[in-house]
């Protein structure tokens, strides 16, 4: 076995398990949901969908996995905490329908980029969900769509229902200028070496790696927030024994962690949370 075939395998173990014993976990009110008619798409997504018992529509958030998949492990660690605040969630997999385990030493497809999209479309046809109130919230990979999603673009532009907000945990924000549309946290540890607290820096202040700056006044403003001492999937807790994967530190943080979780519950509930927000 190659030395990459051995990291990856060491990472599925660590990250993903066996998704019978994550099911077996899941609490009742956690289904998975058809978000697309497998008659009308060849590659229809699926989610794992978690519903509120609030008596009205919900405000609800879209979560978006990393290069190495685990949906599934995905809600168990964000989805479940995040539906307990009072949100819907809905965890997408990206990678099922299109015979994908993971794209971590690649690309992934083009159309990867519409997901988020996908999922919301599914989303906002739900009675128990505010159509106007729904967050983007992805993790590395994810976190690059989640940012696509709300950047001022072909992609934002062409859909006909929009993201309220965005989060994205540990993101790529190389070729980002911060030109989005929606109010937007990145969360990044200061020793990341795979996506570079130093390339989201450049990207609040407006600048992308080709040099080009934002104009100035276009865009909303977004929040970062860069955690000492943190590596990247930071919030992994199969990585309390750090790990070396195609050349990066991977490691658990539980300090950046608990940080990182007040400051989701703040900016859901200041973005989407809460009374219905003005329109």
């Amino acid at each position: 076995m190659t030395k990459l075939a051995e990291a990856t395998a060491l990472l599925a173990a660590l990250l993903i398990g066996a998704a019978t014993e994550r099911v077996a976990a899941a609490e009742p009110s956690a289904i998975v949901v058809d978000l697309e008619n497998p008659l009308a798409n060849p590659q229809p997504l699926q989610g794992y969908l978690r519903q509120t018992d609030s008596p009205g529509p919900s405000p609800a958030v879209v979560l978006l996995h990393s290069c190495n998949g685990n949906w599934l492990r995905l809600d168990e660690r964000w989805g479940k905490r995040i539906a307990a605040w009072g949100y819907v969630t809905l965890s997408v997999d990206s990678f099922g329908p299109r015979g994908l385990k993971n794209t971590c030493d690649s690309n992934g497809p083009v159309d990867l980029g519409l997901d988020a999209y996908r999922a919301l479309k599914y989303l906002v046809r739900q009675p128990f969900v505010d159509p106007a109130r729904v967050t983007a919230l992805g993790f590395s990979q994810g976190g690059w769509l989640a940012l696509v999603s709300v950047e001022r673009g072909i992609i934002e532009q062409t859909s006909q229902t929009k993201f309220r907000s965005a989060i994205a945990f540990y993101p790529p924000c190389r070729a980002f200028r911060g030109d989005m549309t929606v109010p937007t946290l990145v969360l990044v540890g200061e020793l990341d070496d795979w996506t570079p607290a130093e390339e989201c820096r450049s990207m609040v202040d407006g600048r992308d790696d080709w040099g080009t700056s934002r104009q100035k006044g276009q865009g909303i403003p977004t929040r970062l927030v860069v955690y000492p001492g943190a590596y990247h999937a930071f919030d992994a807790q199969g990585l309390k024994t750090p790990m070396q994967l195609l050349g990066h530190h991977l490691e658990f943080n539980q300090a950046a962690t608990d940080r990182s979780i007040d400051a989701v519950h703040q900016f859901l509930d200041a973005t989407i949370g809460g009374k219905v927000q003005a329109q």
